[in-house]
């Protein structure tokens, strides 16, 4: 009897002691797997859909321990390439088309979520004491908030792991419930090994070297491109267009209860590499990379730049007015 009682407790101790691989086993072990790496190297496809537009991106990301980053972004359309590079001297927004690059004294990438980078992704999971977890048919789905300060309208993420603790998959949702972003990671290496130098802004500029020739270039900007959102209480008052070298600039001023100024001007390809150092965020704004201030937001698109300036919108108001400029000219 003495027996059986001995074999019935063993068995009930095994199982609540080895019980089934849950939450915690999963966060815990892709956790060590992501920060005991020294390094990794991922290529994915990121979507971003902006209303009725949709963007797609080839993705690669480098990273080295300590404080290394090099994220580059091609636009599939259009083969443009952007790369967000952090080493020992700060942080660069490199355009290699138009030979130059912004320079950030940012905390970037560690000031908000970032969805392909692994770090942040692990971060969020963590950080989310409210977040939901789903085992699936074929590995796990975490659900967690999203911290995106320059755009508060993205709320949530769901994250898709392998059962091998793979990462496959990460939406990130608006406030309703319409996917905006999605990245899809291809392969992740967490032992790359990368050549000398690799993190230096000179490699990337050799890298991604770009003819003049395929680069598309205007000397005048034809007819203007107006914003279709307008905050409520405010309008056009005024536009100029000047001449500049080798260009045209168009400077349109909006006042009202929610005033700002709008410049639109032909984009140049500098004859040497030119850094601009720079006060904000790196800011990703449909097609491209842009500077994010606390009053003003700056991109290059399809030849041209833009620069939004001011003292009454926030940054969500920026973003809103400047993802409502197309690229084909629209009524006043």
């Amino acid at each position: 009897m003495k027996k059986v009682l001995l074999v019935f407790f063993f068995s009930i101790f095994l199982l609540s002691g080895c019980g089934k691989y849950g939450e915690e086993d999963v966060i815990k072990d892709f956790s060590k797997k992501v920060k005991d790496a020294k390094a990794y190297y991922v290529e994915g496809n990121l979507e971003l859909v902006n209303n009725d537009d949709v963007y797609h991106y080839d993705v690669e990301v480098a990273f080295k321990k300590d404080n290394y980053y090099r994220v580059s972004l091609t636009n599939t359309s259009n083969n443009h390439t952007q790369v967000i590079l952090k080493n020992d001297d700060g942080v660069y927004v490199v355009t290699p088309s138009l030979n130059k690059s912004f320079k950030f004294q940012s905390d970037w990438p560690y000031s908000n979520s970032q969805i392909y980078l692994l770090e942040a992704i692990v971060n969020d999971i963590e950080d989310d004491k409210e977040r939901s977890f789903k085992e699936t048919k074929n590995g796990y789905t975490f659900t967690t908030t999203v911290n995106y300060p320059n755009n508060r309208n993205l709320v949530k993420q769901k994250i898709d792991l392998s059962s091998k603790l793979r990462l496959k998959k990460v939406q990130v949702y608006n406030s309703d419930s319409v996917i905006c972003m999605t990245m899809e990671f291809k392969d992740i290496d967490y032992s790359p090994t990368f050549k000398k130098n690799y993190f230096s802004l000179d490699t990337v500029m050799k890298t991604y070297s770009v003819s003049e020739e395929e680069v598309k270039q205007t000397s005048n900007l034809g007819d203007s491109i107006y914003p279709l959102m307008v905050p409520s209480g405010t309008k056009l008052t005024s536009e100029e267009k000047v001449t500049k070298d080798n260009g045209e600039r168009i400077i349109m001023t909006f006042d009202g209860e929610k005033p700002f100024l709008l410049v639109e001007e032909t984009a140049n390809i500098e004859d040497e590499f030119t850094i601009i150092p720079t006060y904000g965020e790196p800011y990703r704004l449909m097609d491209t990379l842009g500077v994010m201030t606390n009053n003003s937001l700056n991109w290059t698109t399809n030849g041209i730049e833009y620069y939004l300036v001011s003292d009454v919108l926030n940054q969500d108001e920026l973003v809103e007015v400047a993802q409502s400029i197309g690229v084909v000219q629209t009524m006043k």
